[in-house]
């Protein structure tokens, strides 16, 4: 039973959320582009003042791992280990591919999506990584997973196995419009959020399962290309 601040900048969405007794209580989030320096320490100021919270009554700091936008990751973790660091708080981290799915099987049970034979499903979360490369996983409708994380350049061969082992192979998140039609799957639009992170950082911080808040660093899958900017400075 804990109060854990949750934090996810991996994408274009800056999702920040209050989590009590694995519950989100309160919720802070923007599509706006990629100001997530910006946004994320004004969203923690706002639900810690909304709900009277004081920082010290925190237990723990959870932070979207990734994979994901290589800027979007540090940010979140730089802001999330520095308030651990701050507060004297563990650290839990949350894949990002797995907090998607637990939003997209939270938005089944409401009713916000609708998927036919949802418990033959497989879940196939698709994080962008620019041109037809994508982060994925896959789950079975209860959050399983059936694979690792992988980095995937997309066509008509890319997890062809698990595909045949259902009729509803269901992609979304922000690498998944690219994708759909090239797999033969099925779209829904399920966007990346606290949400998921819920029950996963409840799970961990009654297990114990805390990152080195020294020595954690993000899941980035792939390294990080500098190019030489074409732009013209003078």
């Amino acid at each position: 039973m804990a109060l854990i601040l949750c934090i996810e900048t991996g994408t274009d969405i800056c999702s920040v959320g209050i989590v009590n007794n694995g519950e989100l209580i309160s919720l802070r989030e923007s599509d706006s582009g990629r100001d997530h320096a910006k946004k994320v320490a004004v969203f923690v100021d706002e639900l810690l003042t909304e709900n009277d919270i004081d920082p010290q009554q925190i237990d723990a700091v959870a932070v979207g791992e990734g994979p994901g936008s290589y800027t979007g990751l540090r940010i979140g973790v730089s802001f999330a280990k520095g308030l651990c660091y701050g507060l004297g708080k563990p650290l839990i981290a949350v894949s990002s591919l797995a907090s998607l799915a637990a939003v997209a099987i939270e938005d089944y049970n409401a009713g916000i999506i609708d998927i036919e034979n949802w418990n033959s499903a497989l879940l196939c979360p698709m994080i962008d990584a620019r041109r037809m490369e994508v982060y994925t996983q896959v789950f079975d409708s209860k959050a399983n997973p059936l694979s690792g994380v992988t980095a995937e350049v997309v066509d008509e061969n890319t997890l062809a196995e698990h595909r045949a082992a259902t009729d509803h192979f269901v992609v979304f998140g922000s690498g998944a419009a690219k994708c759909a039609e090239i797999l033969g799957a099925e779209l829904i639009d399920v966007t990346p959020s606290v949400r998921g992170m819920a029950a996963i950082a409840e799970s961990k911080y009654a297990a114990n399962d805390f990152a080195d808040v020294a020595y954690f660093e993000p899941y980035y899958l792939k390294d990080f290309v500098v190019t030489t900017s074409k732009k013209r400075l003078f």
